[in-house]
């Protein structure tokens, strides 16, 4: 088991360094540099502050300077904000958090029992309708759906359209709370029903699946009551799909949430990561991307070592 993790913390490592390497190197061979693109600041100062960032630098000296930063948390300093990007990816991250776990908790508790019911009626009105929300859900672009319940809030004024907090918020942790709480509700629908689409999908056809194995029949054969079948066997054994894909939905909400933070102006990582890319702020971009690779990385590796825990034959073919 201890083999397991630490080659799965390896590729996980690399997947980052990997992932945040390319978006260096892609957003220093784009044109403009955020500084060349400030109108007010005169050549001489511009030509200085490119020396300080290392900006005036030949890509392959920049990347290794930067790349040795990241190995000690440094991922340099943000030309738009004039601050360093490490202390802004840990607010952002935070703020990305609290959506990212609800829209999970939401696609979870909307998804898994939608997933539970198709799989196991195989014919029926109620299925049928579920089947046919889930396609709806799973077909809406996250643009579109954002869009969508920022207009729905708009209009009826049940949940604000925008924002983290309310300008001019309470200063108290618990009016902040209250406030953060109200706010939720529109990204977190618009990252978490496709979401819940997609459990939904991977649920029923895992369930279907497994109520058809032989060991299931056997089950049944001793007098077990349908709904024990089920909720003792069938369903654990088919939770291993469900796990593998827990871990993509968690990566994705962290780094995925782009389109849905830009559209309902929640500050988290994917506001940040355009912000960024509009600036053409290098150290930014590297390392919102680093920020999102690792969510993605973690996620996966979690949701790798659970199943590896529950299931024994993933153990076995890791150690043949």
């Amino acid at each position: 088991m201890l083999t397991f993790c630490v080659r799965r913390a390896l590729l996980a490592t690399l997947l980052v360094l990997a992932v945040a390497s390319a978006a260096f190197v892609l957003t220093r061979l784009a044109p403009g540099d955020g500084i060349a693109a400030d109108p007010f600041i005169d050549p001489p100062a511009r030509a200085a502050e490119r020396a300080r960032l290392g900006l005036d630098r030949p890509l392959p000296a920049q990347y290794a300077s930067w790349l040795a930063g990241v190995f000690r948390l440094d991922f340099g300093d943000s030309v738009l904000y004039s601050r360093p990007v490490a202390d802004m990816l840990g607010e952002r991250a935070a703020n990305t958090a609290i959506l990212a776990s609800a829209a999970l908790v939401l696609a979870t508790l909307i998804g898994l029992p939608l997933g539970i019911y198709t799989g196991t009626h195989a014919s029926g009105a109620g299925p049928a309708l579920a089947r046919a929300a889930s396609t709806l859900m799973v077909s809406t672009p996250p643009l579109i759906g954002s869009l969508l319940l920022v207009l729905v809030a708009a209009r009826t004024g049940w949940f604000p359209a925008g924002g983290m907090t309310s300008v001019g918020g309470s200063v108290s942790w618990s009016g902040w709370l209250a406030d953060v709480l109200a706010h939720l509700p529109v990204p977190a629908l618009a990252l978490a029903l496709p979401l819940a689409a997609t459990l939904e999908r991977i649920q029923s056809q895992a369930l279907g699946e497994a109520v058809r194995e032989p060991f299931i029949g056997a089950t049944r054969a001793r007098g077990v009551s349908a709904r024990d079948v089920v909720a003792r066997h069938a369903w654990p054994a088919s939770l291993g799909p469900v796990l593998a894909l827990y871990g993509l939905m968690i990566g994705s909400l962290f780094s995925g949430s782009f389109v849905v933070e830009v559209v309902t102006a929640w500050p988290g990582l994917g506001r940040l990561m355009f912000d960024a890319l509009r600036a053409r702020d290098l150290y930014l971009v590297a390392g919102t991307a680093a920020a999102g690779a690792t969510c993605l990385a973690a996620g996966t590796l979690a949701v790798d070592v659970v199943h590896a825990m529950l299931d024994p034959r993933v153990r076995e073919r890791h150690r043949s």
